[in-house]
Parts: structure tokens; C-alpha cells; sequence
């Protein structure tokens, strides 16, 4: 069952963990690390709610939402795509690069845009690319960040963590509600990557996903059958016993792989930046607080130490950018193909794949060419307005999954509240942020 969870793993890591969280705790300590775990804690129930759709159906839970309203094509082909095309991890990436070799950042992060792109285009099943590349990556970091803790975290930082988990609610004055908005998104994979999950479980086969086709590449791939819509279980006693199979198994993949991992992830990135840089630090500008961070461990341990981390680093948000072209791209084909092309031959799955994604690599290319560059700021606009995608799609989440299922594939009481509770925190954090933007 391993495998789909760990690409949110990826996508996450170099978002909430590496910069936004760290970020927040660096200016304010822990003092709303309470809304870090509960972020994750309802990213892990919208998730499963993601995986019972498809599970259940084969189809993508965008198609479900389809199935509700027609009119949602418009809505989720904007919201899909509109947070995630600044291309913030690749300018990270670049920037990092630019500490350590010299370099313009702006044409390192275009080189590595291209990169991106080409690594999703050889692989014969584009699915078998990503898990693999993401599997290596997630592993090499967290060997990494747990030798680092080890040596950096001390029972100052772990106590004053603790203190911050339980203060529900607190939200200290100062604060910038977009960051701490984007923090609360990207507190997992975040927006509407996380609804990739569908694609991930239907390429890896699991459950009624067996009978759809994975996308391959055009160059190197051999075409498979492909439809976007699901065969319906039957409801037989074997059917149900089958389902309560994939439904233990998909809850503990995920518990284990999405959950925990990126807990421990959050934990030990915070807790590593409070033993380096304190409370109150301020940040620096932009991704300065990471270059600080590096910095401070050259002189604890030697250049060897600064230089590891800042590569890490590089990896970290490469992961990310290349895991959130592809979930991005991914989300936009199932609603292309369902919405408008689903009768025309001529586009199947995979070539929209490749046409929507070397788009969405030139969008990046042209951001970045009219002076877009400042990586920070791009990741806390593309984390702030996926916040409101998922306040959206925690209602409609809620909504299918009454009217679709019924007996044991039906949520229960505490995925009902789950995701209603979703709907409410992202809905009033997006509104609280609304107004103090428009107040300020």
C-alpha cells in the first residue's frame, strides 16, 4: 500500500515544513503551532474522504464534484491552477543554489522549471516516475534533518513546542495573516495537490482505480486504456468485504506515510530553527531565515554542516515544485477530459497531461521573465488562495459523500464533523485574512 502518501509527503515538505512554518516560528515561536497539528489532523480526514471517492468509484473526487454541478468545471480549473502557478519552489531552489555557487537565481529557476519538465516527460508511466523520485527524496531528507536534530535540538525549544500545541486559539498580535493563512494550507500537501490523492490511488490501482488507465508518457510509454469515468461496485457481500479491505488498509497507508511523517516533519524542522535562531529573530527578508539557519550551523559544526543544509534545502522545494507539477496538471486534465472533452479521442488523458503541463511550465518561465522572483512572497500568495480552495472543497467533500454513499461506504459521525470542522477553520481564517487585507 505505500506509495501515493508519500508523494504528499514530498509536496508538503518544501512548503509548510522547510519555509512557512519554520518561518512563523523563527518571528514567533510556538506560539500557533497549535493550528500547525490541526492543520495536518484535517488534512489527513479530507484526504481519506478524497480516497473513499475513488476507492469506492475510480473516478477523481473532481469528477464526483462534476457529478454534483457542471458548473464546478470553471470553478476547480481556476483553483486548480491559479494558486500553483507561481513558480516560488523553483526560485527557492535557485536562490539556495545562488548561496553556495554564484549565479543569476532567475535563470537557475527557469533551468530548473525545464528540469522539472523533462523528468515528468521520459518516464514511461509518469506515476512510477514521481513515487520513485519522491520516495528517494523524502528518505535522503529525513536521514538528514534527524541526524541534524540529534546534534541542534535541545529541551528548551522541545518545552516551549509543547507550551505551543496546547494554546488553541491564540493567535499573537503582529502576526501576518497570510503567512499564518498559508502556514494553516500548507500545514500536508495543501489545496487542491491534496486532491491528486484521487490520480495517485487510481495510477497505483487500488480499489475500483484498477479498471482506469495510468497516464504514460508520449515519448517513452506504452498507451494504456484510459477513461475518466468509474465502474460502480456492485454492492454484493464479496464487494463489501473487499471494500472494508481497502478502506483499513488506505487509512493506515496514509496514517503512516501523510500523517505521521509530516507531524514528525513540522516537529523537528521548527524545532531545529528554535534551537538556532531563537524567538524573535524576525525572519530576514524573504528566505533569509534559512540562509541564517545555515549560517549558524557552519559555525557550530563547519562549512561541510552550512553546505548540507542548503542543499537539502534544494532538494527539499525541488521535490516540491516537480510533486506539484504534476498533482497540478494532474487535477487540470481530469476536468478538461470529464467537462469538455470527454467524447473527443483526440485528447486523451496522457496528451492533455503533457500539454497542460509544459503550460503551466510556460506560465512559470513568464512570471519569472517580467520580474515575479521573490520566492518567499510567491509561496505565501500561492499557499494564502489555496487556503480558500480548501475551505470550499471541505463543504463539497461533505456534500458527495452523503448523497453518494450509503451503509458502510457512507462517512461516519466523525468524518462528518471532521470535515465540517474543515469547512469552518479555513472558512474563517480565509475570512479573517480577506478582511485584514482589505483593511490594511
Amino acid at each position: 500500500m505505500l506509495g501515493p502518501s508519500v508523494i504528499l509527503v514530498g509536496l508538503s515538505i518544501g512548503s509548510g515544513e522547510f519555509v512557512l512554518w519554520p518561518r512563523l516560528t523563527a518571528e514567533h515561536g510556538f506560539a500557533v503551532f497549535w493550528a500547525c497539528w490541526v492543520g495536518v489532523t484535517m488534512q489527513f480526514f479530507l484526504n481519506m474522504e478524497i480516497e473513499r471517492y475513488t476507492l469506492a468509484t475510480g473516478e477523481s473526487a473532481v469528477t464526483g464534484f462534476l457529478r454534483l454541478w457542471r458548473g464546478f468545471g470553471w470553478v476547480f480549473l481556476v483553483c486548480a491552477t491559479l494558486p500553483w502557478i507561481w513558480p516560488g519552489w523553483a526560485t527557492g531552489a535557485a536562490t539556495l543554489v545562488s548561496w553556495q555557487w554564484g549565479g543569476d537565481a532567475t535563470w537557475l529557476a527557469v533551468a530548473g522549471l525545464v528540469g522539472c519538465g523533462v523528468v515528468l516527460s521520459v518516464g514511461p508511466v509518469v506515476y512510477r516516475t514521481i513515487e520513485t523520485l519522491q520516495t528517494v527524496l523524502v528518505g535522503a531528507v529525513f536521514l538528514l534533518v534527524l541526524i541534524l536534530s540529534f546534534f541542534v535540538i535541545d529541551a528548551e525549544s522541545v518545552a516551549a513546542l509543547a507550551a505551543g500545541a496546547v494554546r488553541f486559539g491564540h493567535v499573537p498580535d503582529g502576526i501576518e495573516l497570510p503567512v499564518l493563512l498559508g502556514a494553516l494550507a500548507f500545514a500536508g500537501a495543501g489545496g487542491s495537490a491534496n486532491l491528486a490523492q484521487s490520480n495517485y490511488i487510481k495510477d497505483k490501482g487500488y480499489g475500483m482505480g484498477r479498471y482506469i488507465g495510468r497516464i504514460t508518457s508520449p515519448l517513452t510509454g506504452r498507451d494504456e486504456a484510459e477513461t475518466e469515468l468509474g465502474v460502480a461496485m456492485e454492492g454484493s457481500d464479496e464487494d463489501l468485504a473487499r471494500w472494508r479491505t481497502w478502506w483499513r488498509r488506505a487509512n493506515l497507508e496514509h496514517a503512516l506515510s501523510f500523517y505521521l511523517l509530516c507531524l514528525l516533519s513540522l516537529v523537528l524542522f521548527c524545532l531545529i530553527t528554535h534551537a538556532l535562531l531563537g524567538e524573535g529573530h524576525g525572519g530576514g527578508e524573504g528566505l533569509g531565515f534559512i540562509r541564517d539557519q545555515a549560517d549558524g550551523l557552519g559555525e557550530r559544526f563547519g562549512p561541510s554542516a552550512r553546505h548540507a543544509y542548503l542543499w537539502a534545502g534544494v532538494a527539499v522545494l525541488f521535490s516540491t515544485e516537480i510533486g506539484i507539477l504534476d498533482a497540478v496538471t494532474r487535477v487540470a486534465v481530469d476536468l478538461l477530459k470529464v467537462r469538455w472533452l470527454l467524447d473527443d479521442e483526440r485528447f486523451s488523458p496522457s496528451r492533455l497531461y503533457f500539454a497542460v503541463l509544459w503550460s503551466l511550465i510556460g506560465f512559470g518561465v513568464l512570471v519569472l521573465a517580467v520580474g515575479f522572483e521573490r520566492p518567499f512572497e510567491l509561496i505565501v500568495l500561492s499557499a494564502s488562495l489555496n487556503a480558500f480552495v480548501m475551505f470550499l472543497y471541505s463543504g463539497l467533500l461533505l456534500w458527495l459523500g452523503l448523497r453518494v454513499f450509503r451503509g458502510p461506504l457512507r462517512p461516519g459521525p466523525v468524518r462528518i464533523v471532521a470535515l465540517a470542522a474543515a469547512f469552518l477553520f479555513f472558512g474563517y481564517f480565509s475570512l479573517l485574512t480577506l478582511a485584514d487585507q482589505l483593511g490594511g
